[in-house]
């Protein structure tokens, strides 16, 4: 019995229908929609249900009707499918109804009554939804003539206690305010549905415009970030880079940078720079213990320091503790430096150090030591010297290294004027990364590693400052540019201040020497100092024979001393420097140890002179180290030309070019001077009596031997 009955108009059964009541309650239908008792059921189709509310407007009473129980009682009570076949609609008997249309003799009178009143209903349903889903236009005239009568939209059967039957699908017409069943995705419809068929999902409008964009991002990054870092690396990489370079052309010429290494690596792996090993292990300036207990103390004091800082401004953001790490750059050259040079020979210790240099964050950033004494803030009497209007600063790294900083206060290709007094000369940046090249390639190992690098004067001095005087110095200049100045006793103005571009700033970095309170430094007067006035001049200068006075004086009577002062007056001809007035040297060592080149930043200011003063001790004296001779014999050959290693040697540097070319030739210039200087002394006093032999072999191996020339 049916659930809804009461609601959709449908009556009980009574048990088995008889095939008289329902021949009388259809008219007649015409013949050829008589299903063929002898013809087998067409395909299925779809089956859509019809909604509980239209039960009983497409099934009349007397028909087995969805949800009915029990069969009926002949065939022509078992109404089959429906389906449009050229426009017209055909009914088809469902399994097992041809069967009971055999049985039953009355069964054609009875399905033509039937199917004659269901055209009658169909008709009337059909106009009645298509009067409501399309009302005329104008109630005054006459409406449009419209196609034939639409069937109302499918809806789903109800739910009767019976088995189902096969639903009827008649024409469907789109009902308006309802959503339009279509097919199942993928479903082939069948020939004259009146559903179309289902589109392919297609690409959205926006995924083009969102891959552009990616695409555009990825393009920018391998652009501004990954392609310049690998030319960084590529640039600053060893000789021996494992990285695969192509090969230029059997008939083209080597370019002069691969000459210029070539030149280089040759001169490192000549023997006077491969000597003996000396019979007993070297002796070390620091015990490895006492520096780590040292620098840890050190560290720890600093940390509390800064912590204490930051709770005095109220600062809220967490601050990072600075580590001591045993294997860090800066304490490994600290514990790398012996009798024989700040660093060993092709010591992976000073790349890497020069490295760090160059890359990790400043963390504080305060006065020197020599500007502190000036102000009068400590009692640094042993290092202190005059600052004039040189600034520089010192700077703290992450991981609590040290460097001194000093600005670019003079472009590269700016000579100093020739009526400059050397005491009031400008102070150079370059000049103190070309003065630590040049003493590794002569082989003195006694400058600090020094690298140059682009500061943020903003960033990383003034916001990390704890000095209030180093503070209240900055300013901004008229072109918008971040300056500041030096606090000293004379010549320190705004207009000697030094500017960024707006914040950015370029300046050399050379790593500090360990701490006083660990290795004591003796800092001593020059014998050829200068007088640094403008018309007083010193004994060296007046009297030829000064350097017998000297030779009387302890410790230049004997010991290496005056060989040492020798090399650094070599040294300072080279690069043009007349402010050597100091030279300092670790006490740990004793009266031989070697000398200290420090603050080198007034030289290469002039490449069009030649200061022939400066090589007064080597003049006067007549005295010069063998292996010193040899190697300054050996980088006058055109395959060693110390311009081409020293052009190669600067390439290393980020700032690079470091120096001007007539500068570099200004190099060879002035060793051709210093050897006809030491050939007029062998003339004169002969070799055995000039050359000095040393603490290294006298000579080199047969092969490479370098005799004295002219």
């Amino acid at each position: 019995m049916c659930r809804r009955a009461p609601q959709m108009g449908c009556k009980p059964s009574s048990g088995a229908g008889t095939q008289q009541g329902s021949a009388r309650s259809h008219p007649a239908v015409p013949r050829h929609l008589v299903p063929d008792s002898n013809t087998a059921p067409g395909p299925p189709h779809r089956r859509h249900s019809p909604p509980p509310s239209s039960c009983q407007r497409f099934w009349p009473a007397g028909l087995s009707a969805p949800g009915r129980r029990g069969k009926a009682t002949s065939g022509a009570e078992g109404w089959g499918q429906a389906r449009r076949l050229g426009g017209r609609v055909e009914l088809q008997p469902a399994r097992g109804e041809a069967e009971g249309s055999r049985a039953a003799p009355g069964a054609p009178a009875a399905a033509e009554g039937r199917a004659a009143e269901l055209g009658g209903r169909l008709g009337s349903v059909s106009g009645a939804a298509s009067a409501r889903t399309h009302p005329p236009p104008n109630p005054g005239r006459s409406p449009l003539p419209r196609p034939g009568p639409r069937a109302p939209c499918p809806v789903p059967a109800p739910r009767c206690p019976h088995p189902p039957a096969p639903p009827l699908e008649l024409p469907r017409a789109p009902c308006p305010g309802r959503r339009r069943l279509l097919p199942a995705a993928g479903a082939v419809p069948a020939r004259g549905s009146r559903f179309p068929a289902p589109a392919m999902p297609g690409p959205r409008r926006d995924r083009p415009a969102v891959l552009l964009l990616l695409g555009a991002l990825l393009a920018a990054d391998v652009y501004f970030h990954l392609w310049p870092r690998a030319r960084r690396e590529l640039a600053a990489g060893s000789p021996g880079c494992p990285c695969r370079h192509r090969r230029p052309p059997a008939t083209a010429a080597p370019p002069p940078r691969a000459r210029a290494a070539s030149a280089l690596r040759r001169l490192f792996a000549h023997p006077l720079y491969r000597p003996a090993a000396p019979p007993g292990p070297a002796e070390p300036l620091l015990g490895a213990r006492e520096a780590l207990r040292y620098y840890r103390r050190k560290a720890a004091r600093w940390n509390r320091r800064h912590k204490l800082y930051r709770e005095e401004l109220n600062l809220t953001s967490p601050a990072a503790l600075l580590p001591l790490r045993p294997e860090a750059s800066w304490l490994q050259f600290h514990l790398g430096i012996t009798r024989d040079g700040l660093y060993p020979r092709s010591s992976p210790t000073v790349n890497r150090l020069l490295r760090d240099m160059q890359e990790l964050t400043t963390v504080s950033a305060d006065y020197s030591q020599d500007e502190k004494a000036l102000l009068g803030a400590c009692d640094c009497s042993q290092i202190v010297k005059p600052s004039g209007v040189h600034l520089k600063l010192v700077l703290r790294f992450q991981d609590f290294g040290k460097a001194m900083f000093k600005p670019m206060r003079q472009k590269r290709e700016e000579e100093t004027p020739e009526d400059f007094f050397y005491f009031v000369d400008f102070q150079r940046h370059n000049a103190e990364i070309a003065a630590f090249h040049l003493d590794r390639i002569l082989d003195f190992r006694r400058v600090p590693p020094t690298v140059g690098r682009l500061i943020n004067v903003t960033k990383e001095i003034l916001e990390v400052t704890k000095n209030e005087i180093l503070q209240s110095v900055f300013f901004v200049s008229p072109a918008s540019n971040v300056c500041f100045f030096a606090k000293c006793p004379y010549m320190c103005k705004t207009e000697y201040a030094v500017c960024g571009n707006p914040h950015l700033l370029e300046g050399s970095l050379s790593a500090f020497l360990p701490s006083l309170n660990l290795a004591p430094r003796l800092s001593i007067p020059n014998p050829w100092i200068r007088s640094y006035s403008f018309d007083g001049k010193e004994e060296w200068e007046v009297n030829p024979l000064y350097c017998n006075t000297v030779r009387e004086i302890y410790p230049y009577s004997n010991s290496n001393r005056l060989l040492n002062i020798v090399d650094m007056a070599i040294f300072d001809f080279l690069i043009g420097n007349m402010d050597r007035h100091h030279y300092e040297m670790f006490t740990n060592f004793g009266d031989d140890g070697f000398l200290l080149h420090l603050d080198n930043a007034r030289g290469f200011g002039r490449h069009s002179h030649d200061e022939t003063s400066i090589l007064a001790p080597l003049s006067q004296c007549c005295i010069i180290k063998r292996t010193t001779l040899l190697r300054l014999q050996l980088l006058a050959e055109p395959e060693y030309r110390l311009s081409d290693v020293m052009r190669e040697s600067l390439l290393q540097d980020p700032l690079a070019p470091v120096l001007t070319e007539p500068h570099l030739l200004a190099l060879d210039r002035r060793l051709r001077l210093i050897l006809k200087a030491v050939r007029k002394c062998i003339d004169t006093y002969g070799e055995a009596k000039v050359v000095a032999n040393d603490t290294m072999p006298p000579e080199a191996p047969a092969p490479d031997r370098v005799k004295p020339t002219t």
